[in-house]
């Protein structure tokens, strides 16, 4: 496929001028932004293997088709190369490439260590407090999980230093058997160490000897007549037991990763189990982004350097563990190993081909990973249906790649804001969402609200800040349709389809009009069709997203907390929730079974504050 390669580059010339070392290489585009970052152990092989006809995939004769030149690095080494590429794929973010995305640390479990009462917590961020950390765990629900049985075994608070510092009589956790109360003196700090202490030997593997020295203490308590003590013992060793059970996977106290992945229809997902001190601390999935088919090997190289590996003498946010079992091996094992090796500063196993216990969990993992894609493959085709339908029914020369949403929200002409949600064809881009606090508008003109979003969000497009979009929904009906067409016209932006969706006269789903343009008029589709789904679908995402930030501003404006809007809900039970999870940031990342906890909020409360915190009508 020679003939593909764009003729601005001369491919002959430059292969000559390449030495046989290792390096790293920048593929460039027409613009000269950086299109494609490799390395190599010899650059002059690994370079002119591109222009082999023969060795040619659909991806790499796409990527060719848009060259216009190359910048080589040589470096000392494969490893050096690797670490560059490493650096340089995390700080460009090349189409080309394969890239892992993930925006948060992985949250730790952390256990205070300067203070005479000690505190258990959740953690997430740069570990720099005095302190032991234990983790990384895949999810917040899993730190979560983990401290809620902890508590109920070993009654160490995991109460704020602020909330313990001031009380002067017990919390509600002590009288549901969860602390000790330390606050006001009810434990002596001989006591509390030991609880203290059996937590960190059981975050760190050695629940056996947790037992056993319960079992100790059981039988020094009974023989005693303390047979209050010796039931309490009796209970904390059932609980560790059914802990045991379901959390390891082999009586070895090791820590190490099990890594998987599947490639199906040029997507690849990746499948990560978290092992601790031999317990399994669950599992979390990745879809790295790529810009075609790749195979298993390969992703899995990608992956494994952008999600070990620091950039640029950053801090990794991924701890090495002593082992990553890997589903598939890549071609370049030995120089990842011997790179994971310096990076921390001990020794590390990169293994392939295992046995027994770890060969389960390399089946299992590769399992979920073969599950998760179907389903995200499912998904997608239901995605592309339903904007064929869409074609369909807009009458538009081909599927629309892009669609955004806009909507208005306020309260009585209080803190409007205006939402901008984004889809394509692989459903929501919420790194494209926007939202836009109106000003100098009259309360509750909607109209006036809308063309001032909209001339925000498109004067940015035209400035270059993304790309338009081939369908503009609005939600509303011809007066704001109207506002939408005559603010693109304002910005001379051409090419994009205005749908307006007025709800129905029932205000019932299934019964919205869309309203086009004045020479097209309105139509109505079929309650049950796929493009009227899609349209809902991408009505009520921007309808949340809107409602969320306007009460965030009307809570800021008004001093107040959006706590304060839930019906049913007093000062009372808001102090007690706010006192539990911390602050009104962990009560919404709370789901509704951790709200309804709280003692004193019932189910259907807890569900009340859930919706709206996440921008749901109550």
């Amino acid at each position: 496929m020679k003939g593909s390669v764009s003729p601005s580059f001369d491919a002959a010339s430059f292969l000559k001028t390449l030495p046989h070392r290792p390096g790293v290489y920048r593929m460039l585009g027409q613009n000269g932004e950086v299109i494609y970052v490799g390395k190599a152990a010899n650059l002059k092989k690994r370079v002119s293997s591109y222009f082999k006809a023969s060795q040619t995939s659909a991806k790499t004769a796409a990527m060719l088709g848009q060259l216009a030149g190359i910048d080589v690095t040589v470096t000392g080494s494969e490893s050096e190369a690797l670490l560059l590429e490493n650096n340089l794929i995390k700080s460009l973010k090349p189409r080309y490439n394969v890239l892992y995305r993930d925006d948060k640390s992985y949250p730790y479990i952390y256990l205070s260590s300067h203070q005479d009462f000690p505190r258990l917590g959740f953690y997430r961020g740069s570990r720099q407090e005095p302190g032991r950390y234990f983790g990384p765990y895949p999810s917040a629900g899993a730190v979560r999980d983990t401290l809620n049985t902890l508590q109920k075994v070993f009654p160490v608070r995991q109460c704020e230093d602020s909330f313990f510092r001031n009380r002067s009589r017990p919390c509600l956790q002590y009288q549901i058997k969860r602390c000790t109360a330390p606050c006001v003196g009810l434990v002596d700090v001989q006591s509390y160490d030991q609880d203290v202490r059996h937590v960190a030997m059981f975050l760190e593997g050695k629940s056996s000897q947790v037992i056993d020295e319960l079992v100790g203490r059981m039988e020094s308590a009974a023989q005693a007549l303390h047979y209050e003590l010796a039931a309490r013992y009796r209970d904390q060793i059932a609980a560790l037991r059914r802990i045991q059970e379901k959390q390891y996977i082999s009586t070895e106290a090791r820590d190490l990763d099990i890594i998987a992945a599947h490639t199906a229809s040029g997507i690849g997902c990746v499948q990560v189990f978290f092992v601790r001190a031999g317990r399994n601390l669950g599992n979390k999935t990745f879809f790295p982004r790529s810009a075609g088919a790749e195979d298993v090997p390969t992703l899995l190289s990608a992956f494994l350097a952008q999600f070990y590996l620091a950039a640029d003498g950053a801090r990794a946010r991924h701890e090495i563990p002593a082992e990553v079992v890997l589903s598939d091996c890549p071609a370049d094992v030995d120089v990842l190993n011997e790179v994971f090796n310096s990076q921390a500063g001990r020794k590390v196993r990169l293994t392939c081909q295992v046995r027994g216990a770890r060969a389960r969990y390399v089946e299992l993992a590769a399992a979920n990973a073969r599950h998760a894609l179907a389903a995200r493959l499912s998904a997608r085709a239901t995605v592309v249906q339903r904007l064929e339908a869409l074609q369909d029914a807009l009458a538009l020369d081909e599927p629309p790649q892009r669609i955004e949403c806009f909507d208005v929200s306020h309260t009585m002409g209080e803190s409007p804001v205006a939402s901008c949600v984004v889809f394509d064809s692989g459903g929501a881009v919420k790194s494209d969402y926007r939202r836009f606090n109106i000003k100098d508008v009259a309360p509750g003109d909607d109209y006036a609200a809308m063309h001032q979003a909209l001339s925000r969000r498109y004067r940015r497009l035209k400035e270059g800040e993304g790309r338009l979009p081939d369908v503009l929904l609005i939600d509303g009906g011809k007066g704001q349709v109207s506002q939408a067409e005559r603010a693109l016209e304002e910005l001379q932006v051409t090419g994009v389809v205005v749908v307006g969706v007025a709800k129905g006269p029932a205000r019932r789903p299934g019964l919205e009009t869309l309203c086009l343009s004045a020479q097209q008029g309105t139509r109505i589709l079929p309650a049950d069709s796929p493009a009227l789904h899609l349209i809902q679908q991408i009505r009520d995402e921007a309808h949340r997203f809107a409602i969320t930030g306007h009460r965030q501003r009307r809570a800021k404006s008004r001093h107040r907390s959006v706590l304060e809007d839930v019906p049913g809900l007093g000062v009372k039970r808001r102090q007690q929730l706010l006192r539990q999870f911390g602050g009104l940031q962990e009560i919404a990342r709370a789901g509704v079974e951790d709200i309804a906890g709280v003692p004193g909020i019932s189910r259907q409360l807890a569900q009340r504050i859930y919706d709206t915190l996440h921008g749901e009508t109550p």
